[in-house]
Order: C-alpha cells, then structure tokens, then sequence
C-alpha cells in the first residue's frame, strides 16, 4: 500500500491552485505544495489578494498556508521532496502549425514532464490534471520511461478536474464524481488507489470512479463538449422563439421537465465562454478529424459555429434596434467576466461583442465586480499578435467602478455577465434610466431582469429568446 505523504502541483492557475488548496484543507496530514515559474503569481498567492477570484477560496487558503499549504518558486525542491506530482499547466489551443484553430498545445505538459524526469531523485505518481487530449499520458509515459532507472519509476495517472468557475470550491467539497484514470496493471493501479484514499479523506466512495487511462482523458472532453452543446442548442432555440413569440425561458423550463434531459444548461444567453468549453470541443473535433472520422468532427464544430453565431446575431440586433447605427453611441456594458463569482475572461462573451461594437465606432463603457483593468484592455487589444490594438481600444473604451458610472449618458445598457448584483432587485434601474439618453435600450443576454418592470419605468427592452409578441395572436 502506497501512503502519500508529499503532494507537489505544478501550476499555480485556475486548476491547481483551488485543487490543491482544497486538498491540504482536507488533508492536514499531507505537506501540499504548489509551484510557478511566475514568480509574480506565487507572491499574489502568498498575499492577502490571492491572484484569482473564487467563492470560499480565500478562507480554504488562509486556514492552511503556511501549515501544510505552500506556494513557491522552487519547482525542483517541491519535485524531489514530492510522493505524487500534479501536472496542472495550460493547455492553449494551439495558434500555429499542424492543427492550428483546433488542437491543444501540448508544450507545457511535456516541459513540466521533462522537469520531473531530470530532477526526480526518487519514484513519483505523476498525475495529469490539466486538459489533455486522448492517449497524452502516453507521452508523458514515454518521456518519463526514458529517463527512468532500476532505483526510480514513474506512476502515470490521469485526475481530469470537473469544476464550474465560480463553484470551484463547493465542486471540489462536494464532488459528483472523482475520476481517476490508470494503466491496467499492478503498479497503475496501487497508484490509482494511492490516490483515490486521498480524496477519499472526504470523497464517499461510490462517487471516486476507477477508469483505464485513455476513458479518464477522454470524460473530460466529452462532458464539456455535452455540455456546451445544451447551451447551443437552447441558444439555436432562442433565435427561433424570438422569431415566432414563443418565450425561451418557458420553452427550456418545459424540455427541463423531462427526466431524461434535465433542468441544467438549458439557459439561454449570449453565448457560452470559459477556458474549457471552445478549447475542448475544438480538441474533439481535431481528435475525429485526425482519426478519419469527418462527419463526427463536422457534428461537434457545429456547437462553436452555433456559439459564434448567438453573439453576432445578438451584436446585429443592438445596431439594429438602434437606428441601424451606433456610431460616436454610447454602450454601458454591464458585465466583462465569461460568467457570473469568476474574474476569469477567458472565451468571454463580452470580448466579442465589444470588439465588435469598437469597429462600428462606439463608445463602450464597462462594469465588472472583479475583473481588473488591465485584464479587460488586454483581451480587447488581442489581435493575435497582428496588429496592435490598445491604442484603438483606449480610444473607444472607459472602464466604470460602478454600473451607475457606466450607464451615466448612454444610449444603451448591455448585460453580458449574470452577476446577481445586475438584477432589478439589486440594481436602482430607476436611476439608471434618468441617467441615460432617450429613448434608453436595455438588452439582456442573460434573461437576469423583469422586462414589464423596466418596460414600465421607460426602457425599450429586448430580452434574448423573447419578444414582445410572446403570448398574441
């Protein structure tokens, strides 16, 4: 029986850092330690204001660093002294060479894997915990093979995570489900039990699932790609229910009704965004193609097509409803992060719809709670290295401490992110409305505010999926 003493994590991110944070909090015996290159994340972690936002994060965090939770720069000391390796790094999608648009970019697994080879003075469990297509461990099973001695040997595990940003912790308390992937052998799978008695010092164990290596890498993409494809195909219906009256709101809660669909992700919106949903499909959709499966690969890109398609078709309704011009028209944006309890902007919505409002010349004015400044001119300046953007995109764009500010002699307010403190139970959308020039367009893309309230204050409202036929004949 293998007893894991030692956990190191490499990569101090979204994924490993709460993951980790999460285990020493519920491991007090296990020494956790968590390693970056960048040494300007590992102070934000050391601080007071950790790097990311993320509900009960910082009182996980704050109870154990320093005890048995660590953050540090010394990736080769955490390595040795380490029984089991978190491999958590980023897996963009890949911007140039084969595959290019689709595939991830592996770099960083196999750089953190060739680290572990070189400096590893013992036997370790080296665990996959970041995003990976099918059959990488293999790789990273070579790479370590290669390096290995009759002294040291490598245990390849794959750990895909399952967290929703902004309930990554409660996901991680109360789990659906803990997946651990192994090879079929006696030594993969005392690693693979290694690991599960960890999580199973708060996991009951009927939720810890035992899988072969490539089923384990393989649940990651397909869930995010299900997934993404309800929130598709309620937006494909949104469109519909706009053309014809029908409410998407009351059409979903009905689908929602039968026990074999289910209530989850079928919310209509602008769009879907995130670090997972768009990099794993276009993996997906890369893995049928170089598997010589067309067709399957043409069904899964479909559920991007569909995501791009809601956002520009949401982005030509504002110009449309505006007078077919919003030229020198002041936007408020309520809204940057991909969604509600992140500051995370990866993929986001808003990225889209504001580039898209700045090259018809508007003036875009932003609020979000917890998305720092810099973050939004960086996204919104990212041309792909073609052009530089910022000059532009500080001509046309004023970040707001608040709503009001942003609202303040607009012709338009756009909700992009569902943060509770946007709906009209929260918000004095009376003050908003005298504030704004006339007649004041409100569009939600996130169904968050009670049209006939708003209707009744003054505001022109279109709501996503609905229409003010909704009901008449």
């Amino acid at each position: 029986m293998t007893i894991i003493k030692n956990i190191c994590c490499i990569g101090a991110g979204y994924v490993g850092g709460p993951t980790c944070a999460v285990i020493a909090y519920k491991c007090p015996d296990i020494k956790v330690t968590i390693v970056d290159v960048n040494p300007t994340r590992i102070a934000a972690w050391n601080s007071n204001k950790l790097p990311i936002y993320e509900p009960g994060l910082d009182k996980v965090v704050f109870e154990r660093r320093n005890k048995n939770l660590f953050f540090s720069t010394n990736v080769d000391e955490a390595i040795q002294q380490a029984d089991l390796i978190f491999v958590s790094v980023n897996t963009p999608t890949k911007k140039s060479g084969i595959g290019a648009g689709r595939a991830a970019d592996l770099a960083y697994v196999e750089s953190a894997t060739r680290r572990i080879a070189q400096v590893a003075k013992s036997s370790k469990i080296v665990v996959e915990k970041s995003t990976v297509p099918c059959r990488t461990a293999q790789s990273m099973r070579t790479i370590l093979e290669a390096n290995a001695t009759k002294e040291i040997h490598f245990d390849i595990l794959s750990n895909p995570e399952f967290l929703a940003e902004g309930t990554a912790i409660q996901d991680l308390l109360t789990p659906d489900r803990v997946l651990i992937g192994a090879l079929q052998t006696p030594e993969g799978m005392k690693a693979q039990q290694a690991l599960a008695d960890i999580y199973m010092h708060w996991v009951p164990k009927d939720k810890v699932i035992t899988t072969n290596l490539w089923s384990s890498e393989l649940s990651k993409l397909a869930a995010n790609a299900m997934l993404a494809q309800r929130i598709s195909s309620v937006n494909a219906l949104s469109a519909i229910c706009e053309a014809t009256g029908a409410d998407v709101d009351e059409v979903a809660y009905a689908c929602g009704r039968d026990s074999r669909l289910g209530s989850k992700f079928l919310k209509a919106s602008v769009g879907f965004g995130g670090s997972c949903f768009q990099k794993d499909i276009l993996n997906l959709v890369y893995l049928s193609e170089e598997l010589n499966l067309p067709e399957v690969a043409s069904y899964w890109h479909q559920v991007v097509v569909m995501n791009e398609y809601q956002k520009k078709r949401f982005v030509r309704n504002i110009i449309r409803t505006l007078f077919n011009t919003i030229t020198n028209k002041k936007i408020a944006v309520f809204g940057f992060a991909f969604k509600k309890d992140t500051g995370d902007t990866r993929e986001s919505a808003a990225i889209t719809l504001i580039k898209d409002f700045i090259q018809e010349q508007a003036h875009v004015a932003i609020y979000d709670p917890k998305v720092d400044d810099e973050q939004i001119l960086m996204d919104l300046s990212d041309s792909g290295g073609v052009v530089d953007t910022r000059p532009q995109v500080e001509k046309h764009v004023q970040i707001c401490r608040s709503a009001y500010e942003a609202a303040q002699d607009a012709d338009c307010v756009v909700i992009v992110t569902e943060w509770d403190e946007f709906r009209d139970d929260r918000l004095d959308y009376g003050k908003i409305y005298a504030g704004m020039h006339k007649p004041a367009f409100l569009f939600d893309g996130r169904l968050l505010v009670n049209e006939s309230k708003l209707r009744k204050m003054g505001f022109k409202v279109n709501i996503i999926g609905k229409t003010e036929l909704a009901g008449t004949a």
